[in-house]
């Protein structure tokens, strides 16, 4: 049984973060995990700038911003654990790990939790129809496009206009898709302006407010979607071949469930909240990191 002073599960940019200004707060145990076998969670995958403007005085792209984290990382003495699931966290003080070479357990003083946020996905919709192949929330699709090269469809709406909404409506167009459409339930977009600008206005993509979809057609695989005007109740048929789902994001609670009160346990990053751009949820790491390292050394 392994034992660290301060155990950090999530290597995102809130858990470098936080591992980092522990380690400069005078903590020389600490220990951080992630089931990737790779540092930065899903900033890897994101290939657009728009990252480290607060931190690094300029707009980034996401592995970008990443190896400049890791590279923190590296000037520290913080042991860095990865490919590792964390089945559970106990009262005991304990989190259970599992990885290539078996289970195992580690012991802790403090725990930060920064294993960010998961997304709503189309199980959470109270839709008609049926649940073809081809319906995919927008960080699927941008992993798989992303970082594996592969082709999702040629006909692509869009549900959500928050920020991964359009920059995934902008990727496909990069792509030689044809975005049929974004659809957002609002009555103006959801995501940052500059986003709107850059991906939307900039693409020339459709973007239809005060629209939901009421109905999902086709088997095995999707050939449309009944569009309902929220004002109007009517609906409309809008042929596609795939459906990308930007619908939110759920903080990633569930291994503290029930434990929400130890003081010996801080959140960070978008398990905390969902921030609105990673620099904040960085600097949230950031101060979390940092005064629990200061407990520690006391």
């Amino acid at each position: 049984m392994e034992r660290t002073e301060l155990l950090i599960i999530g290597a995102g940019a809130a858990g470098i973060s936080a591992a980092c200004a522990a380690w400069d707060a005078g903590c020389r145990d600490v220990v951080l995990t992630d089931r990737r076998r790779t540092l930065g969670g899903v900033l890897p995958q994101c290939l657009h700038e728009g990252f480290g403007l607060g931190a690094f005085g300029r707009e980034l792209t996401g592995p970008a911003y990443a190896e400049k984290l890791a590279e923190s990382l590296t000037q520290t003495g913080v042991r860095f654990l990865p490919g590792r699931e964390v089945l559970a966290v106990t009262k005991e003080k304990a989190a259970v790990l599992s990885g290539s070479g078996g289970i195992e357990e580690i012991r802790f003083e403090r725990l930060i939790l920064a294993t960010g946020s998961r997304e709503r996905s189309i199980g959470s919709l109270a839709l008609a129809g049926t649940r073809p192949a081809g319906i995919f929330t927008a960080g699927q699709a941008q992993e798989m496009i992303n970082l594996h090269h592969w082709q999702l469809g040629d006909r692509i709406v869009i549900l959500g206009s928050g920020d991964l909404g359009m920059i995934m409506a902008r990727r496909f167009s990069l792509e030689g898709k044809q975005v049929v459409a974004v659809l957002e339930q609002g009555e103006s977009c959801g995501g940052m302006a500059r986003n709107f600008r850059r991906c939307i206005e900039a693409y020339r993509i459709p973007i239809f407010y005060r629209r939901t979809i009421r109905e999902i057609h086709g088997m095995p695989r999707i050939t449309g979607v009944t569009v309902e005007n929220l004002d109007s109740g009517e609906g409309e048929l809008l042929p596609c071949d795939t459906l990308i789902t930007a619908v939110g994001l759920v903080p990633e609670r569930e291994l503290i469930r029930g434990l929400e009160g130890e003081n010996w346990l801080s959140l960070a990053g978008n398990c905390s909240r969902v921030h609105e751009l990673a620099d904040s949820a960085a600097a949230e790491g950031e101060k979390i990191g940092e005064a629990v390292g200061r407990e520690l050394i006391r």
